[in-house]
This record gives C-alpha cells, structure tokens and sequence, in this order.
C-alpha cells in the first residue's frame, strides 16, 4: 500500500540535543579508516583555525538517522520498517561539526514517491547547536520494497 502524500512536508519535534565528544570523532574517523589528523589531535585542528578537532563529513549522519527514525516509526505513516533500505544520503554544511558540540535535528518528509510498487521517502533532517546556528542539512533516502505476493 502506497505510502499517504499528506505526509509531505510534516515536520517532527527536534531531537534532544546530543553532545559531540572527542571519543565519538576518534572512533568514528578509525572504523571509516580516515586518519586526518584533525579528527584526532586537536593541535592539527587549531593550526588549521579550528577551537578542537572537527568530525568527518559523515559524522552527522549517525544522529541525523536516529532522528529520522521518529519517522520512520510513526505509526499513521505506516511504512514498513522491515522492508526498508537505505537509498541515499547527502549533506549540506554550513560549518563543521565539533567535538563539544550539543546538537539538535528536526526532521522533515520532503517527499513520497511509488514506483514500481516501491515506497520511496525523502527526509531532510536541519541540524542546529546549542546557540540555533545552523550546521548541516541531511538528506536521507530510504527506499522500502515492495511486498513479495504470495
């Protein structure tokens, strides 16, 4: 069943804000495999104008996503989870992301699209700090498959 176009443009509560720690930064720039040091030493941060060392550009995507989830699960949109993939992602900075950082996203469905008995959805997740400057806009595909008949 196809997903309800009414749903477009609803937007959710923001988040509650998540705090960006020089740990989280490490770990996640040693499991992608990138070792720029502005990720790990916050002296190489600085010599390059920055107050503590910066996340990589995906970074965002782990809190963008749990966001995103509010979503996903709300029940009146009736998607089904379990047939869902991701399609797509893309970002839009308007600055780094920092470790001290405390950050919020709010969530809205820019689309709904079927095809070929596909639900597609596209959700934009607006990232904002503590002081509401904008960071980074997420956009995220997911895709959720059409149901096998029987």
């Amino acid at each position: 069943m196809a997903l309800d176009q009414s749903f477009v443009g609803r937007t959710y509560p923001p988040t509650e804000p998540y705090e960006v720690g020089r740990e989280k930064i490490r770990e996640f720039a040693e499991a992608i495999g990138d070792t720029n040091p502005v990720y790990t030493d916050p002296e190489a941060a600085k010599a390059l104008g920055h107050a503590d060392v910066i996340a990589p550009p995906t970074f965002v995507f782990a809190i963008s996503f749990k966001a995103a989830q509010e979503v996903v699960h709300d029940p009146q949109l009736g998607l089904d989870y379990s047939r869902v993939v991701h399609g797509d992602q893309k970002f839009a900075y308007a600055r780094p992301v920092r470790a001290g950082d405390r950050l919020t996203v709010t969530s809205t469905i820019e689309a709904i699209k079927s095809m070929a008995g596909n639900d597609i959805l596209d959700v934009r997740g607006e990232v904002y700090d503590e002081a509401g400057e904008h960071v980074v806009t997420a956009w995220t595909k997911l895709v959720a498959r059409a149901a096998e008949e029987a």
